[in-house]
């Protein structure tokens, strides 16, 4: 090689960038996992919705390779979590109002 020439230019490929991409399911499925635990009377339902997009997005992680799983795991766990604090809640709400109502309305009978 002549010391007067110039190297041979490499042809520009395409840009690879150097982290992976975040699953948006998973990022959702960890927010609404903490709105689960946080946000009363419809932890519930979010909590719900939370353990459906970890599921989705887990799937979607597992085909696709994306990041994320983390963020997935711990909408499942705070999903769940969220769920059974309400769920708990819901069920000692409905069974006071089945026994003091009945208590009540056979008082009201008795007058």
């Amino acid at each position: 090689m002549d010391p007067m020439q110039t190297p041979p230019q490499q042809q520009p490929g395409y840009y690879q960038p150097m982290y992976r991409k975040t699953n948006s399911k998973s990022i959702a499925a960890l927010v609404l996992g903490i709105l689960a635990v946080v946000v009363p009377y419809l932890g519930f339902i979010i909590g719900i919705i939370a353990i459906v997009f970890s599921r989705i997005a887990s799937n979607e992680i597992k085909r696709t390779g994306e990041d994320g799983k983390g963020m997935a795991v711990a909408g499942l766990v705070c999903g769940i979590v969220g769920t059974a604090i309400y769920a708990v809640i819901i069920l000692i709400v409905i069974l006071s109002l089945v026994l003091f109502s009945t208590t009540s309305d056979l008082s009201i009978l008795d007058t």
